[in-house]
């Protein structure tokens, strides 16, 4: 026997399962509107609830884009690459994100954001970490990239770290190779 499926709300029922999913994690309107067509008894009822959330002031994606940036600079220290596409995957309008991007990371310098990755992931509070081999420097690389770091800061801040000069060079040649295919 599958999972139950529950019961379709009336517009009172989604009213306040809008609130609960509210109280429990910060959603996007589009998020919202999906997780309230999957429960509504009438269509009709969505657009209803989810205009009365955004009229009181529960549901407001311009403000959770400037939250949502917020958080992923000052928790983890992402770069605006990272947080454009996880607001992106949340379902932010491009606008809204781009500009809640645009304001967070206005002052902030992407060097030391780098370095500062750099030292928190891999745990060292010299100027050189111990990275053995240009594997780790691949790997290393990588993350940066996923952290959402451009390329050229990347390399700039691997220069700084006082690696073997030919490991970063070797790999941005790699990397360029790469991205002209």
């Amino acid at each position: 026997m599958g999972p139950r499926k529950p019961k379709p709300l009336d517009a009172a029922g989604l009213w306040t399962y809008a609130l609960r999913a509210l109280s429990t994690r910060a959603l996007t309107q589009s998020e919202m509107r999906t997780r309230l067509a999957a429960r509504a008894e009438r269509p009709s009822d969505v657009d209803e609830v989810l205009q009365k959330v955004k009229d009181y002031g529960y549901l407001n994606d311009q403000r959770f884009a400037e939250n949502y940036t917020r958080l992923r600079l000052d928790n983890e220290g992402f770069g605006r690459t990272r947080v454009l596409r996880d607001l992106r995957a949340r379902r932010v309008a491009p606008a809204a994100a781009e500009q809640a991007v645009r304001d967070a990371y206005r002052e902030v310098d992407e060097s030391a954001l780098i370095e500062q990755f750099i030292r928190r992931k891999l745990r060292h509070s010299g100027a050189r970490p111990n990275l053995k081999d240009q594997r780790q420097l691949a790997s290393l690389h990588r993350m940066l990239l996923r952290a959402g770091f451009p390329s050229v800061k990347i390399f700039e801040a691997l220069r700084k770290l006082s690696l073997p000069e030919e490991w970063v060079d070797g790999l941005e040649s790699t990397a360029e190779e790469e991205a002209s295919d």
